[in-house]
């Protein structure tokens, strides 16, 4: 196998040294001097094809270069208080690091709402949380343990997780598309905790569409998965929703620095300052308003994880003799 990985490595890089000088560029960006790590990522999301995975990083560049990725990390979300707003309403932050260096990023599924902003505003903040990772926190990393640390952990909180949630699947579906085709292979692990029952129901008839190597990546823990997550780091490195059983919402804590969703928390205020900073060098003058990246359409395996997702959701719903103008119902997963 190892023979026959290198020489994919070997011809996928030749291709790649073929292609146009901006595709050249936007590559080096999306590297940052790992080019070999790179094409590895993406020939492990094609089964080691190497045309397959050509196509697909082709296709990633030229997506890079038609959408200004390079530059999103000079465009902040303006004012202020409508990333407070953005923040309040997808919840994901940086809550620390595993025992091997890789970040811990935390993500509250059940309680993000994305009801505050348009679209578009929801795509940006990803996309940028996306570069500031690959562009800051995991080349830090890397210096920090001095070896090569290019993946995440994902915690992803299901507390709170309501019948109406399927309103949020479209959105859902765009972000989750964006990663697979442009940052695969980016998380290591997916560790999914507080799962209530409609969870659980909908987990037993969406895991097997999917494709193997994800499969691989999802761990479903028991309860507030405390116990196996301190196997892999330390409790400082814990979501707060994971720290004790029955923490209630995921989207507050004691103090706002410990909310790791929150802007007040040190990862978002630096990576808000990071955007400014990079904003107040670029040569081009920063015009408010949202970030418009075009949004790809999800491949056949998608939409049929999306369809069935809904069928679930709809069964349950039935079964439990709630009509849909209860859908803001909260389903208790004890």
């Amino acid at each position: 196998m190892a023979i026959v990985s290198q020489d994919a490595i070997k011809q996928f890089k030749s291709l790649i040294n073929q292609v146009d000088e901006p595709l050249q560029n936007t590559f080096k960006n999306m590297h940052q001097g790992f080019p070999n790590e790179t094409l590895v990522r993406f020939l492990k999301a094609r089964d080691w094809n190497v045309a397959k995975a050509h196509k697909m990083l082709v296709d990633c560049l030229d997506w890079r270069i038609q959408n200004d990725i390079d530059k999103i990390l000079t465009k902040p979300i303006i004012p202020n208080d409508l990333y407070r707003a953005v923040r309040d309403s997808q919840l994901i932050g940086l809550s620390g690091y595993s025992k091997e260096g890789l970040p811990v990023f935390a993500i509250g599924v059940g309680q993000t709402t994305f009801d505050k902003a348009s679209v578009h505003y929801y795509v940006q903040s990803h996309i940028q949380i996306n570069e500031y990772r690959d562009r800051v926190v995991l080349p830090s990393a890397t210096r920090k343990h001095e070896r090569y640390i290019g993946t995440c952990l994902k915690v992803l909180d299901m507390t709170g997780l309501k019948l109406s949630a399927l309103s949020q699947i479209k959105l859902l579906t765009v972000i989750s598309t964006i990663d697979d085709l442009n940052y695969p292979e980016k998380t290591h692990t997916y560790y999914i905790v507080n799962a209530p029952y409609i969870f659980s129901a909908c987990w037993k008839v969406v895991k097997p569409l999917l494709q193997e190597r994800t499969r691989r990546k999802m761990q479903v823990l028991p309860g507030c998965g405390r116990e196996e997550l301190l196997k892999i780091m330390d409790y400082g490195s814990l979501p707060p929703f994971c720290r004790r059983e029955h923490y209630g919402s995921s989207r507050h804590s004691n103090s706002e620095t410990d909310n790791c969703f929150s802007l007040d928390h040190p990862f978002h205020q630096q990576l808000y300052n990071y955007i400014k900073q990079q904003s107040l060098e670029a040569v081009a003058p920063i015009k408010q308003g949202s970030f418009h990246v075009d949004f790809p359409e999800p491949d056949c395996g998608g939409s049929k994880i999306v369809q069935t997702i809904e069928s679930e959701f709809h069964k349950f719903e039935d079964r439990n003799g709630l009509s849909h103008s209860l859908n803001g119902l909260e389903i208790n997963g004890n």
